[in-house]
């Protein structure tokens, strides 16, 4: 776990936001813990069944499982993605939603995240990523990335902002 409290409901609203809901491919969620933002996914009017959690901690997978049976749980490492995903995902997805601990790894390994997602996404498609940290949880500067962030979340236990990041 990367928080000490799961996301806030108005965190995990604003992240659902960024999912388009006319697209029909899975929506990946990076970390769902006990599932606060897969939540916000559904009550946004995300179909369960074209969700896929991976989560690394099989206590979390259990409860997710009972939680929301139509969902696809993968235990597995999303640091791992490529791995993680490769015989899931019957299509590209429609968006990667990170809840992921992002700013306490290397900078290499968030590198690696991100373009491990934006090779399951569709093109243009989201990579959606929280923060508590004021600076972004990957460079605004990427080649061929373009990068939007909401306003800081002060509602959220501790402060959050969103970070949304797509590849042509």
């Amino acid at each position: 776990m990367g928080a000490v409290m799961p996301s806030g409901r108005v965190l995990a609203r604003t992240m659902a936001q960024f999912v388009d809901l006319r697209t029909s491919g899975p929506v990946v969620e990076l970390g769902p813990g006990t599932g606060a933002i897969t939540s916000a996914l559904i009550e946004r009017g995300v179909e369960p069944s074209r969700l896929v959690l991976v989560e690394y901690n099989p206590s979390f997978c259990a409860l997710l499982k009972d939680r929301y049976p139509q969902a696809t749980v993968v235990q597995g490492d999303a640091y791992k993605l490529r791995d993680t995903l490769w015989d899931v995902l019957e299509a590209p997805a429609s968006a990667v939603v990170s809840g992921l601990p992002l700013v306490t790894k290397p900078m290499l390994t968030r590198l690696k995240l991100i373009r491990d997602a934006f090779s399951a996404l569709v093109p243009g498609a989201p990579f959606v990523q929280f923060t508590y940290s004021v600076t972004p949880p990957i460079p605004k500067s990427l080649p061929g990335v373009s990068t939007e962030a909401s306003e800081r979340i002060w509602m959220n236990l501790p402060p959050a902002r969103v970070w949304v990041y797509r590849k042509g």
